[in-house]
């Protein structure tokens, strides 16, 4: 079990130069562990390359399906005032913005504070960081 952030499970929907990691990644253990608001993160950037030329309609429709496949099997950590407070004091120790506090927070609720417990797959280098100094093993 991995705890993935929104922005390492992208390349697991587009070809990106970490895809093929990320997959291989996956494959050796397929418990995702991620926050609430992953999916709407990744349609964000699924819209965003949508707007680049040479990404058609058919990309994105592919790149949709494999993120419902992905969700339809993830454990999720929802919303609450444990995550929030948290990521409030994250934002304060960390430079972080809050999309990544909120995802980092719920890495800690996930893992009930106990960071060492599982790793923290991430491809946004700042959030990496933060993550390293709460404690846990990033990938």
């Amino acid at each position: 079990m991995r705890y993935w952030d929104s922005s390492a499970l992208v390349p697991l929907l587009v070809d990106e130069p970490s895809s093929g990691a990320r997959r291989s990644l996956l494959e050796s253990d397929p418990v995702i562990v991620t926050w609430w608001g992953t999916p709407l993160e990744c349609e964000a950037a699924l819209a965003r390359l949508g707007r680049q030329p040479g990404y058609g309609p058919a990309s994105s429709q592919a790149a949709r399906s494999a993120l419902s496949e992905l969700a339809g099997d993830w454990f999720e950590v929802s919303p609450g005032n444990q995550v929030r407070s948290r990521a409030s004091r994250l934002l304060r120790v960390h430079p972080l913005r809050a999309a990544a506090a909120l995802q980092l927070a719920a890495a800690l609720v996930a893992v009930r504070e106990r960071s060492s417990a599982i790793d923290f797959v991430c491809n946004d280098e700042r959030l990496a960081e933060a993550a390293r100094l709460e404690g846990f093993a990033t990938v």
